[in-house]
């Protein structure tokens, strides 16, 4: 329940009065927002007084009369416009004409009503307003969390692309000065270093724009009908060689065909990434383990099941954060953009889809992914 405070300022007695009771116990549900809103009243007979109110303890609704002692109701108006935090304020007169309603809303007044009016007009006044003032809480409350998100992404890409800027300027410096010699070939091995942290880097730029592309709406989504298995042999291919080097062995499990109807480059990075993943964090002469099958509502089930490293429950609570990445003996020399997983689950959640992980530390890990065609309008 969020309560806010309505200030009254009109010099009728009765009608200080009146309001009071119309607003005493009134609460109002903001569907749309999914909020209750409760009142404080307090009343004040003077423009004077109500400046002197909004100043010292603050209000967040101004029910101000235009025909006030001293101080006119538009003369408060526009000393409240020039204050950095002003109520919403709601014009009550007798006197009410179209020029003081134009003059009003210039001045800043959000809402007109008036004298007399019934309980229910003050009411419904009042759950507009509130809701505007709702609105604009949620609003600055979202922008100040965009900001945050926004420091925060910048800060760990910052982070992540400092150690691989680092380590290439350092190879740079050596080769410069000749550290090693005047034989190019002793240069090899840092050539190689110095390339090896380039594609972690451009590989890193790739799932940034796939990331963004996603959350933004902008990629432009072409569905057909695809052979998930042709699919997921083409994965297979593509860590074939690092799999040798390693003595990995690599089997996929699945019927001739299975046919699913989606975004191919979305597929394709699903199954990249399972498939990297478990080659990358497997251990020498591992296996790995791809299964493909078909589920009810002509869904496709993916499961990735290798003999690696494996996770901790500690690992497993943040693996589809972005730039998540497990950091300890056993993957110090692992590069990787920490940004795979949380596009998977993105693409996931694109397809109605599920993903179940079971890992044990120095056994291995299994993924487990659902995913169902969507229509398309």
């Amino acid at each position: 329940m969020t309560e806010l405070q309505i200030l009254v300022c009109d010099d009728e007695f009765g009608m200080r009065v009146g309001i009071e009771r119309s607003l005493r116990n009134f609460t109002c549900t903001l569907r749309e927002i999914e909020s209750d809103v409760s009142f404080k009243i307090t009343s004040v007979a003077s423009g004077e007084a109500a400046l002197a109110h909004i100043n010292e303890r603050g209000c967040d609704i101004l029910i101000l009369d235009q025909k006030l002692p001293g101080l006119q109701g538009l003369d408060v108006l526009s000393l409240i416009n020039e204050m950095e935090e002003r109520p919403l304020t709601i014009m009550a007169t007798a006197y009410a004409t179209i020029d003081v309603a134009i003059s009003a809303t210039k001045n800043g007044a959000y809402d007109f009503i008036s004298k007399p009016f019934t309980p229910e007009e003050l009411r419904n006044r009042i759950t507009k307003a509130s809701k505007n003032i709702i609105l604009l809480r949620k609003a600055k409350e979202l922008e100040a969390e965009k900001r945050q998100v926004r420091f925060k992404f910048i800060s760990v890409l910052g982070h992540e692309l400092k150690a691989p800027l680092a380590a290439v300027e350092g190879y740079l410096d050596l080769m410069k000065s000749k550290a090693a010699g005047d034989d190019i070939s002793n240069y090899a091995d840092m050539v190689d270093r110095s390339i090896l942290r380039m594609t972690g880097m451009r590989k890193m730029i790739l799932d940034l724009l796939d990331l963004t592309r996603l959350e933004s709406g902008n990629k432009i989504r072409t569905f057909e009908e695809l052979d998930m298995v042709e699919y997921a042999t083409a994965s297979l291919d593509s860590v074939l060689l690092d799999s040798r080097e390693r003595k990995i062995t690599v089997n996929l499990h699945a019927p001739e065909v299975i046919p699913f109807y989606a975004d191919a480059v979305e597929m394709q990075i699903v199954l990249n990434n399972l498939v990297t993943n478990a080659v990358k964090y497997n251990r020498d002469e591992g296996v790995v383990d791809l299964y493909l099958s078909e589920i009810e509502g002509n869904g496709v089930k993916i499961i990735c099941k290798d003999t690696g490293i494996g996770m901790s429950e500690n690992d497993l609570q943040s693996l589809f954060k972005e730039f998540s990445r497990i950091k300890n003996e056993k993957t110090k020399n692992v590069m990787g953009s920490g940004l795979g997983l949380s596009i998977l689950q993105k693409i996931s959640d694109l397809y109605s889809g599920s993903i179940d992980v079971v890992s044990e530390v120095d056994v291995g890990t299994t993924f487990t992914i659902s995913l169902y065609p969507q229509e398309i309008d």
